[in-house]
């Protein structure tokens, strides 16, 4: 609407979308979707590094207070922004700097997420030897499956287990270690399924976050307590790894694993390419350069771009040590989308909303919190993938 200030927006009114008409059932599957990768296959291992169970929990609660502050936030951001993507709604509230800012760590999270999907496919390859793929099975299913296996492991204890011990998490800092593994992936695409959905009120909005992260609590729960308790010390930083290669059971759970990350690496593909295309629009309109060059959605830009994509996930697979050292930078990584820039989003755009002085005075500190929090659990996760590789 144009002419129409940001602080005229009201909460109810829906953000600028094209033929919006997602289900709230569909909503929750895909915000599942996008949380359970492949940080659940790490996620035991987060419970011995953060020093067992009764931490890890504790740790996992509070993190759950925080992904769902920050779904509704984004949602409040972009019904006051008027913008359907996420780099969008930042840039529209926060500015042109930190809107650069949130496309470059759009570009690094989605580059560490081709990497861990990679790295797991290589790990099940070196596994297995007779994996295979077929489409048409959904990540949430293999999501759901391997927590039932691991969880069924624990009790029948399998035999020929493979052993890989792990120094004892220092015990000062060991609850704070599983903060980057808790932090679940499906900020990044909240403001787009938002923008989608045919109900686009908060408080439903609310209602779809609290069950989407509710659900996804549980399978990380249950996958990370059951597969702790059936190594301790000796668990993998891919869980699968402890598992013996030959036993049957693991295997089907190897194979849709393997299937979920096949079917979604293009995706993320996609996603970070088209990051990339509208950094190489701005760029080339600053320069004199050939129109075919010019132009983002050529055949050669495209194929450019796709090849410089696969060529550096593919290097960085091979070169970082294991899923644990990924998974740690994702996190950290990914404490900008979950708790940086949504407490940035909230503190800018309550200061257009007609709210009163108390209500908005607690906004903000919560904005400020959310901020500090995300800044905190960044720096954590970097010093640790720092002293991982030295």
């Amino acid at each position: 609407m144009e002419g129409q200030t940001l602080g005229s927006r009201g909460l109810s009114e829906k953000p600028a979308a094209t033929s919006p008409g997602l289900s709230s059932l569909g909503a929750v599957f895909i915000l599942l979707k996008s949380a359970l990768g492949a940080g659940l296959l790490n996620f035991p291992w987060a419970f011995h590094k953060a020093g067992g169970v009764a931490p890890a929990f504790l740790v996992e609660l509070v993190s759950l207070v925080f992904l769902i502050s920050g779904l509704v936030i984004l949602a409040y951001a972009a019904s006051v922004s008027g913008q359907a993507t996420y780099q969008g709604v930042v840039g529209g509230l926060c500015g042109p700097a930190i809107g650069k800012l949130c496309e470059a760590c759009f570009i690094i999270n989605l580059l560490m997420i081709s990497v861990a999907f990679l790295r797991v496919i290589g790990d099940q390859l070196e596994k297995c030897k007779y994996l295979y793929w077929s489409g048409g099975i959904l990540g949430t299913l293999a999501a759901c499956y391997l927590a039932l296996v691991i969880m069924v492991q624990y009790y029948t204890g399998p035999q020929g287990l493979v052993r890989e011990p792990r120094p004892e998490p220092s015990p000062w800092t060991s609850g704070f270690s599983l903060c980057p593994a808790s932090v679940f992936q499906c900020h990044e695409a909240a403001v787009s399924i938002y923008c989608s959905m045919r109900n686009q009120s908060l408080s439903h909005w609310a209602l779809v976050s609290v069950l989407s992260l509710l659900g996804c609590c549980l399978v990380y729960s249950l996958t990370g307590l059951y597969g702790f308790l059936t190594f301790r010390t000796d668990v993998s930083a891919d869980i699968l790894m402890s598992y013996p290669g030959n036993d049957g059971v693991i295997i089907v759970a190897r194979v849709l694993f393997a299937v979920s990350i096949v079917t979604v690496y293009p995706i993320v593909l996609f996603l970070g390419r088209s990051v990339m295309q509208d950094f190489w629009r701005r760029s080339c309109c600053q320069v004199c350069v050939p129109r075919a060059l010019a132009d983002p959605s050529g055949l050669g830009v495209r194929m450019s771009l796709t090849v410089l994509w696969v060529a550096m996930t593919l290097a960085m697979a091979l070169l970082l040590p294991d899923l644990g050292e990924i998974i740690g930078i994702i996190g950290g990584i990914s404490s900008f989308f979950i708790f940086i820039f949504p407490g940035l989003c909230l503190i800018c755009a309550i200061s257009t909303e007609p709210i009163g002085p108390r209500f908005k005075c607690c906004l903000e500190v919560w904005g400020v919190v959310s901020v500090l929090v995300g800044t905190f659990i960044f720096g954590q996760s970097t010093v640790a993938a720092v002293l991982e590789l030295f």
